[in-house]
């Protein structure tokens, strides 16, 4: 595992930002997996702006999204479609039909989950797997829990991570209780795992699931178990990385 502490959210996102378009530029047909939230916001304007100058395409890449509320179809301004649309997919080259998001709106789990391995595992697996991580060490929407979840699945969303995420709705009512998520087996499986966090909030998950234990308590401690991992923080989420 290599864990770079940068020294600030910018610095963060355009290192985080290199890895992904170094992986691009080596494979340009590689698949990607993507995440959504505040931190990877940045790197994603990053992306764009080496698109734009045409220093990078996503002409030949698929994408491979972690996680989708359930229940909230893809034209909702808070699905995890319309975010990857707004900060990415709409200013890039990619190709639409190339970019895949668990179905929201579809209320069979077992055909969303089960359809969504099919398609990763059709696509040659994942070359490079971006997370971010949650203030109780979720990946994707993989809760603490007493074991560790192989594939997608669906997750009833602990109420932290409730309450984390209804700063981005009106009521935390609207706040869906439940979410299609790729399980950690899915993740682990992927070649190259990229890891972003930032802000003091997130100092103590960062040393937990870095430096603690693996456990499915803190499902991203898992992580220390894969042989190609690249943690990269700010100074904050990175303060006790001692």
């Amino acid at each position: 595992m290599n864990i770079i502490v940068t020294d600030d959210y910018a610095s963060m996102s355009r290192q985080a930002a290199d890895v992904i378009a170094g992986c691009i530029a080596e494979t340009p047909s590689c698949v990607l997996g993507l995440a959504t939230g505040s931190t990877p916001i940045g790197l994603y304007r990053s992306l764009v702006e080496r698109v734009r100058a045409g220093k990078l395409s996503f002409r030949d890449v698929t994408t491979f999204n972690l996680d989708e509320y359930r229940g909230l179809p893809a034209t909702h301004e808070q699905s995890y479609r319309h975010f990857m649309q707004t900060h990415l997919f709409d200013h890039v080259d990619v190709n639409a039909d190339a970019t895949h998001v668990p179905d929201g709106a579809n209320p069979s789990h077992e055909q969303v989950c089960a359809e969504y391995e099919q398609r990763i595992s059709d696509a040659g697996g994942i070359d490079l797997q971006l997370l971010g991580l949650g203030h109780n060490g979720h990946i994707g929407f993989n809760e603490p829990d007493d074991h560790f979840a192989v594939n997608t699945h669906l997750v009833r969303l602990h109420e932290r991570t409730i309450q984390a995420n209804s700063r981005l709705f009106d009521h935390i009512d609207e706040v869906p209780r439940e979410a299609y998520t790729m399980g950690v087996g899915t993740i682990m499986r992927a070649a190259r795992i990229l890891v972003v966090a930032s802000g003091a909030d997130k100092a103590q998950i960062v040393r937990d699931a870095f430096f603690g234990p693996v456990t499915p308590q803190v499902p991203a401690s898992v992580l220390q178990l894969h042989p190609y991992v690249t943690v990269i923080v700010d100074e904050q989420a990175g303060a006790l990385c001692v």
